[in-house]
């Protein structure tokens, strides 16, 4: 079999299979961020959680008020300081996000063949013949025969107790349903999703500016996951909203891709975002399940092009109850990192289940046996050849220093950055060695005071695989004399270090500025 068409790295020896693997300082080069929620919130789990792994804490405000999420993000913040590791932070909106409200709670049966009618009437009360909704534009957005689906915790794991509906009539504002199977709706909460409709709704909701406008500005997030983005537009528009609130210009936003509209205008949103999310759970509701993994390998293709995080979610539901994931989802998660996905996202699995530090663990293990296979070459000859000629400077910087770093065989590259651009660069050509960003913080002043920029750069590097972030002593400026330079390489390599990522007699690869030039220079480690 000729390996130029193989994802994997060539030959692969069975005897690798039966080798332990082994633990190391970085768990895997694929990232993973968790949801932080009712079963991932005490000091404890969520140390638990960073030392198993994760490095983005992701906030999801479809459940949840700000003040329960703010002291969930004050243990965070106590967890991040006990174990000294970096912790990025993601808020997800909310979007247009249809729901069927029930009050009273109780378990709503319904059967198969009978009749239910959902209105937009939310005094109603719940029941099996009538569902009250949160849309009051659902008889205008239907017609019969339609395919609407409700579930509980639709769109973060379980789908046991969810139920198909076709539209059989449409009565002024009120849609007429026969039930297609049997199900249990328990809770208050449970999602609608209409296949391939679209809904009349803002992409950021009023709740959702609300949220940013307090919690976001507040906690000074690094990351907008903005749910349900159909068009560039809608990201222009959130960027817009950002950019008028102080800290948050710098907030990078990850567009999640949930349903066919956003799929059709991708191109268009992949250029105007920052990284994308692609959301599996709706969009396996709006595409035929075989179509799924296509969409997944071409979007992660384009992404991993442009040089921006790609990041795959919904990969092991059955670890919210179970200790082990299923073979399938064990083979999903490697699948994901060699088709060059950034980070895993991790919902249910750590939000309410019951293993969430397990499955973190359990998570990085597989991707790093996934990523000891993956085949760099054939990655690196592609990203190449989709670049072309000629290369901007930085582009050729960075291809040049990864081909070096592999070349040598360095143990790691060290990238010296302000903005966090380089380093990026650096791992877009998916080197096979960690790349330790060096960020160095610097000075701006509004006329009143001081501040360092460098803390956002650094912490949004926690997303992009194989980047792990430090960031300098400010007094040394990212172009310099060599003098200063050393005593930041020096830092540097001390890191590596303590990490175990460097040995005494390895080779590492250094990419910094010297004036207005960029340096790739390989050094070797005396004792």
């Amino acid at each position: 079999m000729h390996s130029t068409h193989l994802l994997l790295e060539e030959p692969i020896r069975m005897a690798s299979i039966l080798e332990p693997s082994k633990p190391s300082f970085f768990p895997a080069m694929t990232k993973i961020v968790g949801t932080l929620g009712p079963k991932s919130r005490t000091v404890e789990v969520i140390s638990a959680c960073l030392k198993a792994g994760m490095s983005v804490a992701r906030f999801d405000f479809s459940w949840g008020n700000v003040d329960y999420h703010q002291e969930t993000l004050e243990n965070l913040k106590m967890a991040i300081k006990s174990t000294k590791k970096l912790c990025a932070v993601m808020l997800d909106t909310v979007g247009p996000e249809l729901q069927v409200v029930n009050k009273s709670e109780l378990a709503i049966s319904l059967e198969a063949d009978a009749f239910v009618v959902l209105t937009p009437d939310q005094e109603q009360e719940a029941s099996s013949k009538l569902l009250p909704i949160n849309f009051s534009g659902l008889s205008k957005a239907v017609k019969p025969g339609d395919t609407i689906f409700i579930g509980q915790y639709l769109f973060t794991g379980s789908e046991t107790t969810s139920v198909w509906l076709e539209v059989a009539e449409l009565k002024g504002d009120d849609v007429v349903c026969v039930i297609k199977n049997t199900a249990t709706l328990a809770g208050s909460l449970f999602t609608l999703h209409i296949s391939q409709i679209r809904i009349d709704l803002p992409t950021l909701s009023d709740a959702d500016k609300e949220v940013i406008n307090t919690w976001g500005v507040r906690n000074k997030i690094d990351f907008l996951s903005l749910s349900y983005t159909r068009h560039a537009e809608d990201v222009r528009h959130a960027r817009d909203f950002l950019s008028k609130l102080g800290d948050l210009n710098q907030t990078q936003i990850f567009a999640k891709i949930e349903n066919i509209e956003g799929l059709t205008h991708f191109d268009e949103i992949l250029q105007e975002a920052d990284g994308i999310i692609l959301s599996r759970g709706n969009l396996g509701i709006d595409l035929p399940p075989e179509k799924v993994f296509l969409f997944q390998k071409a979007a992660v293709y384009k992404c991993n092009m442009a040089g921006k995080p790609a990041v795959i979610t919904r990969v092991v539901d059955s670890m919210t109850d179970n200790l082990r994931p299923t073979r399938a989802e064990a083979t999903d998660v490697a699948n994901a990192v060699l088709d060059g996905s950034d980070a895993i996202l991790l919902g249910a699995e750590t939000l309410r289940g019951l293993y969430p530090v397990e499955t973190i663990s359990t998570v990085g293990k597989i991707c790093a046996e996934a990523e000891k296979v993956f085949n760099q070459d054939l990655y690196f000859k592609k990203t190449v050849k989709y670049v072309g000629e000629p290369m901007t400077h930085l582009e050729s910087i960075a291809s040049s220093a990864v081909r070096a770093a592999i070349k040598v065989k360095a143990s790691v590259i060290i990238c010296f950055t302000s903005s966090g651009r380089a380093a990026r660069l650096i791992a877009k050509y998916r080197p096979t060695m960690p790349v330790l960003s060096v960020v160095i913080p610097r000075l701006k002043t509004n006329q009143l005071r001081w501040s360092f920029t460098g803390a956002f750069e650094a912490r949004q590097s926690l997303i992009v695989r194989g980047l792990f972030p430090m960031l300098a002593d400010p007094r040394h400026p990212a172009e310099s004399t060599s003098a200063t330079n050393e005593s930041v390489l020096k830092v540097a390599l001390d890191h590596g270090k303590a990490s175990g990522v460097i040995k005494s007699h390895d080779r590492v690869v250094v990419c910094q500025k010297v004036g207005d030039a960029s340096v790739v220079k390989i050094i070797e480690l005396e004792d």
